[in-house]
């Protein structure tokens, strides 16, 4: 027998929720991770570590449509990039579980009613809660709704402690830093750490995935993984977890190996790469802002259904740090006193010629151009242009600065689940059609980006294929 009965591929949202909804259950779990550990020494929270040196980011080239080469901003550590996004946590509308046949946008195969229940058990694990309204950004959105009341804001829903006011290096450095006090939600603290003893669970870190077993019988299926180093694992499911730019890639290399032909889902695998038109803005004002958390409410208009706005939760340094480098240091120390910061992001449409792939497994292609999916670049660019407005009306001067292609926070859609292989490469269970025990649990399975982030909703699918797993008798359960 084998040891384990699931090994999953990956530590993200999705592969740490349904590691530990499995492991919580009994079910042999082995957990593989292609990273480390991030230390404790405070380095996670040191803007010259994270932000001007890069340390924690992926070194791992690519090319791009066009054959440069460049470095999406990945992070391979356990926990995955949890571990340093904003603590954001959005469920999606009931529209945005629908098609939206003008926009390209393409409607999940399971109702917002049934998912309810897994946001609800993701948005209590993660500890999710909102903060008042602090006064700097009170003062702002006040001027911009009095101004034009089309403008709406409401409470952000954010994964952290409510103790986080009280340790200011954390409260200032959230939004893009791994907290090393354990006051921010994220996939380690919020989900493995709660199983991470149990004996039926089995974590690796420094494990990379380089290829998925093949199960040989009748029909196409898997039965395990094999490791950089040659080490080969078996389990009777594998659940890819390794993320959109990661998980097309370990499917298109088992397609490769011979049995691409026998699986109608093979065209679409790495197709359809959504990762949001994301935009920086930094508004300046005469007077300065004082704010901690920043991060605390999303502003919309309805003009712009597939747009939102939401601070960045950057402190006076971190702010000067995105002014362009041609302003004198001084200026640009000055200028982060007194401004605020904003990210502006909308919903891009499906189109399958922007996608991932591989050259070879040393040469992944991420082919992505904005200007494919033309309905959500004029939305996002009106939306910016509409929203620096407001702000010029009530005396903030801003800049911006578009998220390039390297940009990969919010990257989705790339393995999207559908009814049928005919459109999709996942079922609503999250299986991969015609492969026997091979499973989705990532980002890359989300048929719409939505406009707000994505994280709550690969948290709570990871909840429900593993649920599934066990409902259906695929995997059976123990006492742990």
């Amino acid at each position: 027998m084998d040891p384990h009965q699931v090994i999953i591929v990956g530590s993200g949202a999705g592969g740490a929720a349904a590691a530990y909804r499995l492991a919580l259950a009994g079910v042999r779990v082995l957990l593989l991770e292609k990273g480390d550990e991030l230390p404790t020494d405070g380095s996670t929270l040191d803007d010259t570590e994270v932000v001007t040196k890069g340390r924690f980011l992926s070194k791992e080239p690519w090319l791009d449509g066009r054959g440069s080469t460049f470095r999406p901003e990945e992070h391979f550590n356990l926990g995955g990039k949890t571990r340093w996004y904003g603590a954001a946590v959005l469920r999606y509308s009931q529209r945005e579980f629908l098609d939206d046949v003008d926009y390209a946008a393409h409607g999940w195969p399971i109702t917002l009613a049934e998912f309810t229940p897994y946001y609800e058990e993701a948005e209590r694990l993660l500890g999710v809660r909102t903060f008042a309204v602090e006064p700097g950004l009170k003062r702002i959105l006040a001027a911009i709704e009095a101004r034009d009341r089309r403008w709406t804001s409401t409470p952000l829903p954010m994964a952290l402690s409510a103790n986080i006011l009280a340790d200011p290096r954390e409260a200032h450095h959230f939004d893009g830093f791994a907290s090393i006090a354990h006051l921010k939600g994220d996939a380690e603290s919020s989900f493995l750490d709660h199983v991470a003893d149990l004996p039926n669970l089995t974590i690796r870190t420094r494990s990379e995935v380089v290829a998925l077993l093949s199960g040989g019988g009748t029909g196409p299926s898997v039965c395990g993984v094999r490791l950089a180093g040659g080490e080969e694992l078996r389990a009777d499911t594998v659940l890819l977890a390794a993320g959109t730019l990661h998980s097309p890639r370990l499917l298109s290399r088992y397609l490769a190996g011979g049995d691409a032909a026998r699986s109608g889902s093979f065209d679409l695998v790495g197709r359809n790469l959504k990762k949001h038109l994301l935009t920086a803005l930094i508004a300046v004002a005469l007077w300065r802002p004082d704010d901690t958390l920043r991060k605390t409410m999303l502003t919309t208009h309805p003009d712009f259904p597939h747009s939102s706005v939401q601070p960045l939760g950057f402190d006076a340094e971190l702010i000067a740090n995105l002014v362009p480098r041609y302003v004198p240091r001084f200026i640009a120390r000055v200028i982060g006193r007194h401004a605020y910061g904003f990210f502006l992001q909308t919903e891009d449409g499906a189109n399958r010629e922007n996608r991932v792939y591989e050259q070879s497994p040393a040469t992944p292609v991420m082919d992505y151009d904005e200007k494919r999916v033309p309905a959500s670049l004029a939305e996002h660019k009106a939306f910016t242009g509409a929203f620096r407005r407001v702000l010029l009306r009530i005396g903030m001067v801003s800049f911006t600065q578009r998220v390039g292609l390297s940009g990969t926070a919010h990257v989705s859609g790339t393995l999207a689940m559908g009814t049928e292989a005919k459109r999709a490469v996942v079922s609503p269970d999250g299986a991969v059609f015609g492969i026997g025990g091979l499973y989705v649990v990532d980002g890359s399975v989300l048929p719409r980006s939505s406009r707000v982030n994505p994280s709550l909703s690969i948290f709570a699918w990871g909840l429900r294929v593993a649920d599934r797993l066990m409902q259906t008798g695929r995997v059976s359960q123990r006492s742990p």
